[in-house]
């Protein structure tokens, strides 16, 4: 019998390490479908939207990375207590958005153009730094998480994202955001997860 889940992306961390993360934590059976990057243009119209991540459940696909994250920490209990937990949690998950988006921009500039040499700039010395400070403050208040001093699907996101943000910019984001390692330090610590980490290729970030 097939598994009850079917993940599709690229053989690559990405947008779907989260997703991944999230189905490994729940014990959550599920098909880890990878589409081969020369075939997806011949898939492509099979998908919601025509992109990818998308999680099929019982014949139907549904598209969004967050989207799909989102409905998995309901499933494997790890949203907030209340309403308003729920919506502290919603805000920091984009505010990683934003923070991976602006990483991503200067990552997929055209190396030749002026623009990029300008954005980098802007981007390593107030950028980086304003969002990491912030998270990292988030994190030290909350006792090496971010929301609510728990587990949360916010901490999953972040650590299912920072392979591929580190990868685009070049370096090791964490490295002195002392109060996000622990955030890492925890998720890996998940008897499940920590399970999935030892078996995951990491040859294929990006």
């Amino acid at each position: 019998m097939a598994p009850p889940y079917k993940l599709t992306y690229f053989d690559i961390h990405g947008l779907a390490e989260p997703i991944r993360i999230l189905l490994n934590y729940g014990g959550l059976d599920f098909e880890d479908y990878r589409v081969p990057r020369e075939n997806f243009r011949n898939l492509k119209s099979n998908f919601p939207f025509g992109q990818v991540p998308v999680l099929e459940y019982n014949g139907k696909m549904y598209h969004q990375s967050l989207a799909i994250c989102r409905y998995l920490a309901r499933k494997v209990k790890l949203t907030g207590k209340d309403d308003e937990e729920d919506l502290e949690i919603d805000a920091i998950v984009d505010t990683i958005s934003d923070f991976r988006t602006k990483i991503a921009k200067y990552h997929y500039e055209g190396d030749e153009t002026a623009n990029k040499e300008a954005y980098e700039k802007t981007l390593f010395s107030e950028i980086v730094p304003y969002y990491l400070e912030k998270l990292d403050n988030q994190a030290k208040e909350n006792g090496g998480y971010l929301v609510g001093k728990k587990l949360t699907w916010a901490d999953i996101v972040l650590i299912g994202l920072i392979d591929y943000m580190n990868f685009m910019a070049k370096k090791d984001l964490l490295a002195g955001s002392p109060n996000l390692q622990k955030i890492k330090e925890h998720v890996a610590e998940v008897p499940n997860v920590k399970k999935y980490f030892e078996i995951r290729s990491n040859n294929h970030i990006l």
